[in-house]
């Protein structure tokens, strides 16, 4: 989130809910490293790993391997 991006999300989404409803926008300063967290989990996936191609596979079959 950009700065001052949580605090928009919050007087909005307050604004939009009922009054008895407590809306709370977290935003931790480690959110800078959740697309990166995100591409390591999906990474280690083993469907994802099984759909990998190497170096040399690319190299040699390029842009055949890509459509396999």
């Amino acid at each position: 989130m950009y700065p001052g991006n949580a605090d928009r999300k919050q007087k909005e989404n307050t604004a939009l809910a009922q009054s008895t409803m407590n809306i709370k926008i977290n935003a931790p300063p480690e959110r800078k490293y959740s697309i990166r967290i995100g591409g390591y989990i999906i990474a280690s996936h083993s469907t994802i790993q099984q759909m990998r191609i190497s170096k040399q596979e690319y190299d040699e079959s390029w842009p055949s391997i890509v459509q396999r």
